[in-house]
């Protein structure tokens, strides 16, 4: 309960026990009573004209600002001073109060803006803005009311938040909100300047619809390129698939290649083996049948040595020299080597074997079967 309100209670009460008691004063007087209660009851009915008075000038001049607002004095109607929270003695019939709200203001505007291709919108945005207290008596003087300062900030925010929308498409405002609400703010910022006798404390977009038909039409090409995105990565993803199946075949048809290679080398090593083994084998029988066998190193062109059985035919009957023949010929048939058969040499007067020398190393010994 405030001071004006309890003094206001008293001189009240006051006033009424002064006019009681002063009433029944007199009214005794006129019964007959003595002319010292007539005294005394024009002294109560004047005192209570004087409680009366004070309950009129007093209690009404005491005036309270609470936290959150900022008062205006106004002598005889011109702004003079101002008061913040607090209780404060002006002359209610002099000074006037104008309470301003000091506490941040939200003020939600909603509003049709054009985009830079004609695009129609209804925008929805918030402004909070607090009022300079220290300015009081100049949005006093300048704007009178509160509601006429509102008024003026709502006109500049629709102002300024359409011209900074006309400057961008309809996609480029989709794409982007996030950074021309910061924009629009900047914009209102820098026109509610301290003409206005605000602090903008925020501009936030909190909303943005276009016509249906073009949020439909932006519906469909967001799921085309949605389309188009999984075609790529599906794309993307086969090229992939089938690079990486490539890529396993050829180390595969290499790990073939290679396999092959060896079993090749392999079975070019058991011919070579099996020919030597023949050749050494054609020797010995030659040796068996008495025939005078003879070898000798020769080197070929390439650098290559090689073993040369000379088989000396002298003193052996035809059966005996047509039966080593018929041995040596079935050797070269039997041979199966690289196409690179021994040289064998068949004459009236002998037959000669040449083996290539095999690996350093290795001793060659006709007369040991292989």
């Amino acid at each position: 309960m405030t001071i004006g309100v309890i003094l206001g209670i008293l001189f009240v009460l006051l006033c009424a026990g002064s006019f009681v008691a002063g009433g029944l004063s007199i009214r005794s007087r006129i019964k007959g009573g003595a002319a010292a209660l007539k005294v005394r009851g024009i002294i109560l009915m004047a005192a209570g004209t004087v409680f009366f008075v004070l309950f009129l000038l007093i209690p009404f001049s005491f005036r309270t600002v609470d936290a959150g607002e900022v008062a205006v004095v106004k002598h005889m109607g011109e702004a003079t001073r101002i008061r913040t929270a607090g209780t404060y003695f002006d002359f209610w019939i002099t000074e006037k109060y104008e309470i301003y709200d000091a506490k941040v203001q939200n003020m939600d505007i909603t509003a049709s803006a054009y985009s830079k291709d004609a695009q129609t919108m209804d925008i929805a945005m918030t402004v909070q803005y607090q009022i300079d207290t220290t300015k009081a008596i100049e949005i006093a003087n300048h704007y009178g009311t509160l509601d006429t300062l509102a008024n003026r900030i709502l006109s500049i925010s629709v102002e300024k938040a359409k011209s900074t929308l006309s400057a961008y498409s309809a996609m480029t405002i989709i794409e982007t909100r996030a950074t021309i609400s910061p924009e629009v703010e900047e914009a209102i910022k820098s026109s509610v300047d301290e003409n206005y006798y605000v602090n903008i404390e925020a501009v936030v977009l909190t909303n943005i619809d276009f016509s249906d038909a073009f949020e439909q039409t932006v519906e469909d090409k967001m799921i085309a390129e949605q389309e188009k995105l999984k075609a790529e990565y599906e794309k993307e993803t086969a090229i992939v698939n089938a690079e990486k199946e490539l890529e396993v075949a050829k180390l595969n048809a290499e790990a073939r290649i290679e396999s092959a290679k060896a079993d090749a080398q392999a079975q070019i090593e058991i011919a070579q083996a099996e020919a030597r083994s023949i050749r050494l084998k054609s020797v010995e029988v030659a040796r068996a049948l008495g025939f005078t066998v003879t070898e000798s190193t020769i080197t070929a062109e390439d650098g290559t040595p090689s073993v040369e059985y000379t088989i000396d035919f002298e003193g052996k009957t035809a059966e005996e020299v047509a039966l080593i023949t018929e041995y040596l010929k079935y050797i070269e048939y039997l041979a199966k080597w690289d196409g690179k058969l021994p040289s064998t040499v068949i004459t009236d007067g002998g037959a000669s074997v040449i083996l290539p020398l095999p690996d350093s190393g290795t001793e060659t010994n006709p007369d040991t079967t292989t």
